[in-house]
């Protein structure tokens, strides 16, 4: 686990505050008849600089949008609510533009993002305005390849001439080139070996111990407890919990939420104790509680009502009634 230690009391040191975020896409049926698929219900979490922040979630459960709405990038027939913050200023589109790409980089999950006709320095460093700033640039970018072992000779390579590993590295030198204050890790370790996924991981240290805030979306819950200082509990559209790595030690004892609880007593060294049932699916989310029907604990009204993600302290959160005063 990590074992960087984020300052809560600094106001300032926070980057990104997600608010209660819900996104939903318009859809055709039958002819003209249009629905609201809602993929997510109630997403709030905040990144402060040099933190981990991962959003733990199951494959196809959506979580993946938060990125795309954070960045802009959310397609046409997306509708999104609630309310972000970045450095305490609203994250309005106009913003999320003049951002992306600069103060907001994304490493994206699949090394296809990279061009396969063109030569791997020129898409690093871009457009340039001018031979100046090329030559800035590119010296810019000799200096990032060089601290992620990536020789003069790559410069010149094509995609498909880069191993698994090599591929990884140019696309985090790319998202480091413009100096980031928060960078977005999209799935950053799927197919890859033990070997390039701790070094995938260290790459992630090495930015916050740079004063980098990381948002890490991952299904790998063994890869967000190795790196993370924070990890948000996706569940069917909702945060259920935000709970502190170290938390997840021992006999799961200071984790809160039912479902977290089960998450970590199913992993292979905890027994691979099972809870029955499966995860609602989008379009199927109950009016109350997403985990009412599997969880052990549940009271009459979570049926029907939906609990508030309720502040433990600094850094911890809970959507459970239990946990109410």
């Amino acid at each position: 686990m990590n074992d960087v230690n984020v300052s809560n009391d600094d106001a300032i040191s926070e980057l990104i505050n997600v608010s209660n975020i819900s996104i939903s896409f318009t859809q055709y049926v039958k002819g003209l008849n249009q629905r609201e698929l809602k993929v997510i219900t109630d997403l709030t979490l905040d990144i402060k600089e040099g933190e981990i922040v991962a959003v733990l979630g199951s494959s196809g459960s959506g979580k993946s949008l938060l990125a795309h709405a954070v960045l802009g990038i959310l397609p046409s027939n997306a509708n999104l609510s609630g309310t972000m913050m970045y450095k305490g200023e609203v994250l309005t589109e106009e913003l999320k533009q003049k951002l992306r790409g600069d103060e907001i980089a994304l490493i994206p999950q699949s090394v296809n993002f990279l061009d396969p006709l063109m030569k791997v320095s020129d898409q690093v460093i871009g457009e340039c305005a001018d031979e100046a700033e090329e030559m800035e640039k590119r010296a810019k970018q000799r200096a990032i390849f060089e601290k992620y072992n990536l020789s003069e000779e790559v410069d010149d390579m094509y995609p498909f001439q880069l191993s698994g590993g090599m591929a990884r590295r140019v696309l985090v030198s790319t998202a480091l080139l413009s100096n980031p204050k928060l960078v977005i890790a999209d799935e950053p370790t799927p197919g890859l070996d033990e070997k390039s996924v701790e070094e995938t991981l260290n790459h992630l240290r090495q930015m916050a111990a740079e004063n980098v805030g990381v948002l890490l979306i991952t299904h790998d819950i063994d890869a967000a407890l190795k790196v993370a200082n924070r990890i948000a509990i996706f569940y069917s559209g909702y945060v259920i919990e935000i709970a502190n790595a170290d938390d997840f030690s021992g006999e799961g004892e200071n984790l809160l939420h039912p479902y977290t609880k089960s998450l970590y007593k199913a992993l292979p060294h905890n027994g691979f104790e099972l809870t029955k049932g499966h995860q609602p699916l989008h379009g199927e989310i109950p009016v109350g509680c997403p985990y009412y029907d599997r969880c052990a604990h549940k009271l009459e009204k979570c049926d029907k009502i939906r609990p508030d993600l309720i502040p433990i302290d600094d850094n911890k959160r809970v959507r459970c009634f239990k946990y109410e005063e």
